[in-house]
């Protein structure tokens, strides 16, 4: 994943009515005390993004320009923080005034795809800015060597600037082209992203649909005035006094906020009474009918029916009754008769699309070339825990992977050996060499002690900021400790657990995890003792 973020000083902040809140932001102030300092969130940020860390910033003033006929405009110059070189947009105007807004861009980048390295924030020669944390699988067109990132950004650079405010007047450039939230409601895949469309002086920000990126928001206060947007909270935006919400409560309220999935825009603007700046925040609905048919599509309760339960009793307990042999050859026949139309099947081909298209399809990126004789060739990951989830995960990426590829299995253990994630996480590494004897499976052991986690936990807190329950905590420390790939691996010629194990630390760019299905299917066994007796669990 990538990290970004922008922090957006002087500028009076007015949210609309269409975000069920009336609400005008204190006069901010370009220089203020505040809780924590750009570099801060750098900091935070480049935990994210290793390849590359980046900053540009867009000064804003007011005047009246000549080119306009006197009317007062905004004008901004953007500036790259590495180099003293800038671009105004527009040219010319302005008669001198200050500076008396900023909108800093950081982009820290963990680049997935592309065959050339890319740094963040992109700059385009319209001076339009875009951060970027996401994958495209679909709705706009790549090539298998493209970057997401410069792709996006060039298809935004094609959008015409509408945009409606009662602080800022409507903008055309261009007929039949898409806006903004037209393209971004094509994108399939996961996304986060920050944009800045110059021509219309229009901050654009948001999430997909299903909330797959982070975004945080802090909306400007006395305490801080600034508007900030950042994938991950600073360590020192945590209430350190703060305690964990318990089951029944509700935890005390934060800097931050998660950002509701949605497309956004911010349109910078004059008060019309003074120079100060002024931009409101609007919520843009999704233009895609699917996309919206998706977001309230409602589930309901499908009861098997009496026939259905029936069968399935019976055919349990004929089989207990059958060879193997025989029941081998029901489950085959069964399998090749409902091989197009069976549930199960659909669902499994679509998985496999899913991780095809995350891993194989496309060239991911190495920051340095790989040598496919060393010991280090995983571009890819599982979190294991040798359930259900991350066994089909794993067998699913077999199909999808070159035989020459390793696959790391990530495991996590709070106990080591005798935890039962370790212990179903061995006998699945041993299950999937049968199956795929020909991949190098190494099965990545982390070991860890809850007790003596201490200054990680602070961290991981930070990470899962505004979530504050113990049970957040739990898993965000589990993952984190996956993620990090900082293990112990096993000698891979010895043919039993009592073995020495080595150190070893991934260097997978891509990682899957299976995670949710135990709990909206509320628990696998119960479904399956309930079918069987012929009883529906509910």
């Amino acid at each position: 994943m990538c990290g970004i973020a922008v922090i957006v000083c002087g500028i009076r902040i007015i949210l609309s009515s269409t975000l069920n809140r009336n609400f005008i932001s204190p006069l901010p102030l370009l220089e203020q005390q505040t809780l924590f300092s750009v570099d801060d969130i750098k900091a935070t940020l480049r935990r994210r993004g290793p390849d590359s860390l980046g900053c540009k910033k867009v000064l804003l003033r007011s005047g009246f320009s000549s080119l306009c006929g006197g009317e007062q405009d905004v004008f901004a110059f953007v500036e790259d923080e590495d180099s003293s070189e800038g671009e105004a947009c527009p040219m010319g105007g302005g008669g001198g005034k200050e500076f008396t807004g900023e909108l800093q861009f950081v982009g820290a980048t963990l680049q997935l795809r592309g065959v050339n390295p890319i740094v963040q924030p992109l700059l385009d020669v319209s001076g339009n800015i875009l951060v970027y944390n996401g994958e495209i699988f679909g709705g706009i067109q790549m090539s298998s060597d493209s970057n997401d990132t410069e792709i996006l950004m060039q298809h935004l650079g094609q959008c015409c600037s509408r945009i409606s405010s009662p602080h800022n007047e409507n903008h055309t450039s261009g007929e039949r082209r898409s806006s903004v939230p037209e393209l971004l409601s094509r994108i399939k895949g996961p996304w986060a992203l920050i944009y800045w469309q110059s021509s219309s002086k229009t901050l654009w920000f948001g999430r997909d649909a299903l909330g797959r990126r982070s975004l945080l928001v802090h909306w400007p206060t006395k305490e801080d005035p600034r508007f900030l947007l950042s994938s991950v909270s600073p360590l020192a935006s945590v209430n350190e006094s703060s305690e964990f919400a318990d089951g029944c409560g509700i935890a005390k309220i934060d800097f931050w906020e998660e950002l509701p999935c949605g497309v956004y825009s911010l349109s910078i603007g004059t008060s019309g009474t003074d120079e100060d700046l002024v931009g409101e925040v609007l919520k843009h609905d999704w233009t895609d009918p699917k996309l919206k048919e998706l977001i309230t599509w409602e589930r309901t309760s499908i009861q098997p029916k009496p026939e259905d339960l029936l069968a399935s009793h019976q055919k349990v307990h004929s089989r207990k009754e059958d060879s193997p042999l025989m029941e081998s050859k029901l489950v085959i026949t069964a399998s090749t008769d409902c091989l197009l139309t069976s549930p199960p099947q659909r669902v499994m081909m679509a998985l496999q699309e899913s991780i095809m298209r995350r891993t194989a399809l496309n060239t991911i990126y190495q920051a340095t070339s790989v040598d496919y004789t060393t010991k280090c060739n995983a571009p890819v990951a599982v979190l294991f825990s040798g359930g259900i989830d991350s066994m089909i995960l794993a067998a699913l990426l077999d199909k999808c992977m070159d035989a020459k590829y390793e696959i790391d299995l990530l495991n996590v253990s709070f106990d080591g050996p005798c935890a039962p994630d370790r212990i179903s996480a061995r006998a699945g590494l041993k299950e999937l060499q049968k199956i795929a004897p020909s991949r190098r499976w190494k099965l990545v052991e982390i070991d860890a002690d809850l007790l003596k986690l201490t200054s990680e936990t602070k961290h991981v807190m930070s990470l899962i900021n505004p979530s504050s329950t113990y049970m957040d905590l739990n898993i965000g420390i589990a993952l984190w400790l996956a993620a990090s790939g900082d293990g112990l691996l096993q000698d891979e010629s010895c043919k039993d657990d009592t073995c020495d194990r080595v150190k070893y630390k991934s260097a997978a760019r891509i990682l899957l995890v299976g995670s949710g299905a135990d709990e909206q299917c509320a628990g696998y066994g119960r479904h399956r003792t309930k079918y069987r007796n012929g009883r529906s669990a509910g």
